[in-house]
């Protein structure tokens, strides 16, 4: 079977693609997926080079949003059947010919939709999903500002964010990704590499401020963004691209009334120390249909950069790393 290997530590582009990996079996509770599209982002690259929190034993396949068809079930595996169209975390593995996956975590893919379209649907929008509506419990007629809006998961923010009634600020770094979220229903488009974003802001919501800041940059993005917030307001720190993990001093937080709340999706799929898929199914359950749902009606547009085959993972890697992804950015194995 076919697939990158992580033996060390490394980046991203120094992965070695292998031909020999042993193929998976499933144990009675799992099923093996035939992968046909995987996706890539700054986290795997962190994943590789051993500076994300969850660390694989090595060697392992990166590798852990994936769509494609079922090629075995388990004994134990209710509801699913080999050919079935079907979406996935996994813990890692996902960039190989085929991985295995226990099967209360795997859901079918609406009909239509295209499995390179699978990964933002699963990954991008379901962090956008959950933090918007689990964590900050959006409401209709709220205003949202979306930093880092030209990628995966800021495109995904922006576009649930109008499903459910808001007015959208976000913020992008290129002409061409400012026309493209103008395309994609944001009220209002700036320029990211304005420094002092906060006083445009202000001056768009006459000066009260944002309910909400959808936040995967970090640095003095976030810190910026607390003095852009209502009273009552909420900055949702979901990521950061920009280095820095910021800190903050909280004595802000009461003169302003406002809070800072974090939101990770993986934990959600078993990526914590603990491993709580087993109780976090409904919440999977329920965010899962409601993306299908909103797919279904028109009101989301998950969309691909690009979709490399596995050979060419380097300039796959490249178009992430160099910021150029409208979007999502995929291989298939």
């Amino acid at each position: 079977m076919r697939g990158l290997v992580c033996r060390d530590w490394r980046p991203f582009e120094e992965l070695e693609l292998a031909d020999d990996l042993p193929e998976p079996e499933p144990r009675p509770d799992q099923v093996v997926i035939g992968v046909r599209a995987v996706g890539m982002s700054f986290a795997t690259n962190l994943v590789v080079s051993g500076r994300y929190q969850r660390k694989p034993p090595r060697p392992f396949t990166p590798g852990t949003e994936v769509a494609g068809e079922i090629v075995a079930v388990g004994a134990e595996v209710e509801g699913l059947a080999p050919g079935d169209r079907v979406m996935s975390f996994v813990d890692w593995g996902g960039m190989a010919e085929r991985v295995a996956i226990w099967g209360g975590q795997v859901y079918r893919m609406p009909d239509g939709l295209d499995f390179p379209e699978a990964i933002p649907m699963l990954s991008s929008y379901g962090t956008s999903w959950g933090a918007l509506h689990l964590r900050a419990r959006l409401e209709p007629g709220e205003r949202v500002l979306v930093h880092g809006a030209g990628g995966g998961v800021g495109l995904a923010a922006v576009e649930l964010s109008k499903a459910h009634g808001a007015t959208v600020i976000a913020r992008a770094g290129t002409a061409e990704k400012r026309d493209w979220l103008k395309d994609r229903g944001a009220d209002h488009v700036l320029d990211s590499r304005t420094e002092n974003f906060k006083d445009e802001v202000l001056a768009l919501t006459d000066g009260q401020g944002v309910d909400v800041v959808y936040d995967p940059i970090g640095g003095q993005v976030f810190h910026q963004s607390l003095r852009a917030l209502d009273r009552g307001g909420r900055v949702l720190t979901i990521g950061y691209a920009a280095g820095e993990i910021p800190e903050i001093g909280v004595n802000l937080l009461l003169v302003k009334d406002i809070s800072v709340m974090g939101f990770n999706w993986g934990t959600y799929w078993g990526w914590s120390p603990n491993d709580e898929r087993v109780r976090f199914s409904p919440v999977r359950r329920r965010a899962m249909d409601s993306l299908k749902a909103l797919w279904a009606e028109g009101a989301i547009h998950p969309h691909v950069h690009a979709a490399w085959p596995l050979e060419r993972f380097r300039e796959a890697w490249a178009e992430v790393r160099d910021r150029k992804a409208l979007g999502r950015v995929v291989l298939t194995p």
